[in-house]
């Protein structure tokens, strides 16, 4: 299989603009997230597909590769279909711009359930990682995933799902924004028009479960920090240094 990575970039964020240009531990956030994909030694290629000059200049002036997307675009998946259209690739894997902690280990079972879909009943994988801290539970950023026992997604949503009426039961996944696209169900999702679940909640992922794509969701450990709030950088920093 041909397997390429796209990075999905708008400079500007309703909540916090300019995000993806700001430092991270001496880096953009946006070439962080470049080089952790690239370094995880997964891929035949890796992208980052913007409509911004500037994140366009940040990547290749660092030696990486840009594709500027010639059309405004609803969401990133609709925004990664325009530049692989004309690409040789089996399976297009979406990493969200603004998850800079993306590690091997993630991407590399994200993966594996391709490999293993024998009967091709997969259109697309994507990453859960479950949640215990009530204030993370509860925040709308956070978007939550419910799946059946064969962990395929049966719905997403901001709130926090299941419904707590009996707390000790309730368990929670937190949807890591990284997918793995079968690139004909890539295609094929970006004709398909917006829809009420949707349009509500701001996820593309309901477009996906409203018309009958099959979304394996698969377990990781990894720590998962999405960058929408000054806040959120300021945490991501603390977790470089750390590191360090």
């Amino acid at each position: 299989m041909i397997i390429i990575a796209m990075i999905p970039a708008r400079y500007e964020a309703s909540r916090f603009p300019g995000k993806l240009m700001k430092d991270l531990a001496g880096k953009s956030v946006i070439l962080r997230t470049y080089e952790a994909t690239k370094n995880s030694k997964l891929f035949d290629e890796v992208y980052v597909v913007t409509d911004s000059e500037i994140i366009y200049n940040e990547i290749t002036s660092n030696g990486g590769k840009a594709i500027k997307s010639k059309k405004e675009h609803e969401s990133g998946s609709d925004r990664i279909a325009e530049a692989v259209e004309n690409l040789k690739a089996d399976i297009v894997v979406n990493v969200q711009g603004d998850e800079p902690f993306t590690q091997k280990e993630s991407l590399f079972k994200l993966l594996k359930v391709f490999e293993s879909d024998v009967e091709s009943e997969i259109d697309i994988a994507s990453l859960m990682l479950k949640m215990e801290d009530n204030e993370e539970i509860n925040n709308p950023n956070n978007v939550k995933v419910v799946t059946d026992e064969e962990n395929f997604a049966m719905y997403f949503s901001r709130s926090p799902i299941p419904y707590p009426r009996e707390i000790a039961k309730a368990i929670y996944f937190k949807h890591i924004g990284i997918y793995a696209f079968r690139k004909d169900a890539l295609l094929k999702f970006t004709k398909l028009p917006i829809n009420r679940l949707e349009a509500a909640e701001k996820l593309e992922n309901l477009r996906f479960l409203t018309n009958g794509f099959r979304v394996k969701m698969v377990e990781t450990n990894q720590i998962a920090i999405g960058i929408d709030t000054p806040e959120d950088l300021v945490k991501a920093n603390t977790l470089f240094k750390m590191k360090s």
